[in-house]
């Protein structure tokens, strides 16, 4: 079961932090950086056990990246899911947007990214974004109870059978991810895309006491 604070499953990459905004001159390590996020979201998708995220308050951007890397996705009724990206200036990355399309289709996914809808609780279940709904303060109840009907399965079987629905599900997965490095370093040049950015960055400090 992966879960984060009772406030918060994961708010994302740091924005208040400048490094995140500072350009990177060298092209290996801009791809490099980009790979880490498409890496750890790998190693979970790729996990032989059955996998949950148990998400309280909100998952933003990177959060709901690595929650869709997960096999099931547990929402408490008051959460919500967020991806800003767009909003920003910034592609969908650690290889996230396949496995959206996957699960919502096409034009929900492109709701969801382009117009940076956010998914409350009922409507990301609806759609399919989520797998089971829970009470505030128990998703992490619900996704134990849900590993542990899976891990009472035969764990071979178990892991044949999601080695079997991952691959017919992301054949073309890493076609796409492959271009998030590439992505990521054409939207920090974008002239437009940087403009969102510093408008964004403004309000930050604005509201900044």
């Amino acid at each position: 079961v992966l879960a984060g604070a009772p406030e918060a499953f994961s708010g994302g990459i740091d924005l208040k932090d400048e490094a995140t905004w500072e350009p990177i001159a060298d092209d290996v390590a801009a791809r490099e950086r980009s790979y880490r996020g498409v890496r750890l979201c790998r190693a979970w998708e790729e996990m032989p056990q059955i996998t949950v995220a148990a998400i309280e308050g909100m998952a933003v951007g990177a959060g709901v990246a690595l929650a869709l890397a997960c096999d099931w996705r547990v929402l408490a009724r008051d959460a919500f899911l967020y991806v800003p990206e767009v909003r920003i200036g910034l592609n969908l990355q650690w290889g996230a947007l396949p496995r959206l399309v996957t699960l919502v289709g096409p034009a929900r996914a492109k709701r969801i990214t382009i117009l940076c809808e956010r998914m409350q609780a009922e409507l990301a279940l609806d759609w399919g974004l989520v797998d089971e709904l829970a009470d505030s303060g128990a998703a992490s109840s619900v996704a134990r109870r849900m590993a542990g009907e899976a891990a009472a399965m035969p764990a071979a079987t178990v892991r044949l059978m999601k080695e079997a629905i991952n691959a017919t599900a992301g054949a073309l997965h890493r076609v796409s991810a492959f271009a998030d490095a590439d992505q990521s370093a054409l939207t920090r040049s974008f002239s437009d895309a940087i403009a969102a950015r510093e408008a964004f960055r403004k309000d930050r400090r604005d509201a900044s006491p």
